[in-house]
């Protein structure tokens, strides 16, 4: 409850102040929370070189000031248009003095579970500076937040590009999260095919399908980006952190992989509501084919007397009736002991 309440409060915060400037190296560390116009005029890494910057703006919204603070750092006017239209495929592009890509995060959707919650998140590398831009105002990297306001490991001692790795790594813990949310909803999912098989279930079944082929969908790029970070031949990225983002990249690959057997289990579940929705018409047939067995003899003698011919000696018997109605149960008491002695009664289990 207190961490719910902590995040609440921090999100109101992003709303009131949507961007953040962490300055900082091994021994100093400043926290600056304002609006967009406040670091057209604050945010000038070039004149401390000895320090690293991360902007994160959390909003897109004020799209005027963006730009002006784009054009303040010389961004392109091409970066500054896909900043907020977000068309290309993910995939690193290379500039002079920066580096600039965009990449789809997700998040876990508590909420329901037919839909997958996305962002989009730009970054700006710079020699001693990061600039992050979210769509909207969410919480990705509280881990990072919290390494370099206390200190932890060494990402107060090195550059922007191992603060990039982090961040990534908060994104693709991400995926992971939202990978393991949809596998406990399976498990849910499953019981529900084999207790209660309708046609909500599979619904529910095919959105989770859904989700899984959206989530691989980003998160192929990613991979794809990442190895074009750690081929890159730049100044941008040192090469002692390239085995960090190596893992990166094995992760997107075992997060892919977990996706396809997710999937599958996903396509058995459908199999098995198919399988039991046939079974359930089987029963039903089943039952009706005993009725019918049952009435038809019965059909046939009340067929037979009910044909009004003037000449049937059984017609005039003052028993008869009592005879006619007595056989009857008695077949259709016999036929019905016949099935139940074969099992054709009882319900399978």
């Amino acid at each position: 409850m207190f961490k719910l309440a902590l995040n609440l409060k921090i999100l109101s915060e992003m709303q009131q102040k949507p961007v953040q400037h962490y300055r900082y190296n091994a021994d100093v560390l400043t926290v600056t929370k304002e609006d967009v116009g406040y670091f057209l005029t604050h945010f000038q890494p070039e004149n401390e070189p000895g320090l690293m910057h991360w902007l994160n703006f959390h909003s897109m919204e004020d799209k005027e000031a963006i730009t002006r603070f784009c054009e303040k750092l010389s961004i392109d006017k091409l970066i500054q248009e896909d900043l907020f239209k977000g068309t290309k495929r993910p995939r690193l592009e290379e500039y002079e003095g920066y580096i600039f890509f965009s990449i789809t995060s997700a998040l876990p959707s508590r909420e329901n579970d037919f839909e997958l919650r996305k962002e989009r998140i730009s970054f700006i590398l710079g020699k001693n500076y990061l600039v992050s831009f979210q769509e909207r105002v969410s919480d990705h990297f509280p881990e990072v937040r919290e390494r370099l306001e206390m200190k932890r490991g060494k990402i107060r001692v090195q550059g922007p590009d191992f603060l990039l790795f982090r961040m990534l790594e908060a994104i693709t813990d991400n995926y992971t999260e939202v990978v393991e949310e949809i596998s406990s909803i399976i498990v849910t999912l499953e019981s529900l095919v084999i207790r209660l098989p309708r046609s909500e279930v599979l619904r529910r079944i095919e959105w989770q399908k859904r989700k899984l082929g959206e989530l691989r969908k980003i998160i192929h790029p990613i991979r794809e980006l990442v190895g074009q970070i750690d081929r890159a031949e730049n100044h941008f990225f040192s090469e002692e952190n390239d085995h960090y983002f190596l893992d990166l990249k094995d992760n997107c690959i075992v997060l892919i992989e977990e996706i396809e057997e997710q999937k599958q289990i996903l396509d058995g579940l459908t199999n098995l509501y198919y399988a039991t929705q046939g079974q359930k018409m089987n029963e039903i047939m089943k039952v009706l084919t005993v009725i019918s067995a049952v009435f038809i003899p019965l059909t046939f003698i009340v067929g037979v007397y009910g044909m009004n011919f003037k000449y049937m000696p059984e017609l005039n018997w003052r028993y008869g009736y009592f005879y006619a109605i007595g056989f009857m149960f008695i077949l259709a008491s016999s036929l019905i002991f016949v099935f139940y002695k074969r099992g054709w009664l009882r319900r399978n289990k």
